[in-house]
């Protein structure tokens, strides 16, 4: 008995949606929340100021979407809008000449020379291989 009345009390607790049925006429309650007396919980300008905030909430989170997603893209239904790229247009002048070029080729085969050399140094364990039949060595360890 006690423990059925322990069960009744948990589900009660945890299931405040069921809400409560009483058979006894001299049961009663007052709900001071939603009467009709009661006050106001909120005025007419904390509720206008809780909508700005929201409003230029949402206006920042679409902003900071924007910012992180640019592969989205900008969508625009207003036919005035309109914008000119002037970095790959026909009349745009040549960014980059022959020399730079040139320059830009022998640094990045130097770095990825390098950069051979450095996977070679830390992973010793995938050995050399090599094609000439006069290359030898002997391992003394």
């Amino acid at each position: 008995a006690e423990a059925d009345a322990l069960k009744k009390l948990a589900v009660d607790y945890l299931h405040p949606e069921v809400g409560v049925t009483s058979v006894d006429g001299a049961a009663f309650g007052r709900n001071y929340f939603n009467r009709a007396s009661a006050p106001d919980t909120e005025d007419d300008e904390f509720a206008d100021e809780r909508a700005e905030v929201l409003a230029e909430a949402a206006a920042l989170k679409k902003l900071a979407a924007d910012y992180l997603h640019p592969e989205d893209g900008v969508t625009s239904t207003d036919g005035a809008a309109f914008g000119r790229n002037f970095f790959n247009r026909a009349s745009a002048p040549e960014v980059e000449d022959i020399e730079l070029a040139n320059e830009r080729a022998a640094v990045l085969a130097e770095v990825a020379s390098l950069k051979k050399l450095a996977v070679d140094y830390l992973h010793p364990e995938v050995g050399v291989t090599s094609t000439d039949g006069a290359c030898f060595g002997r391992n003394y360890f």
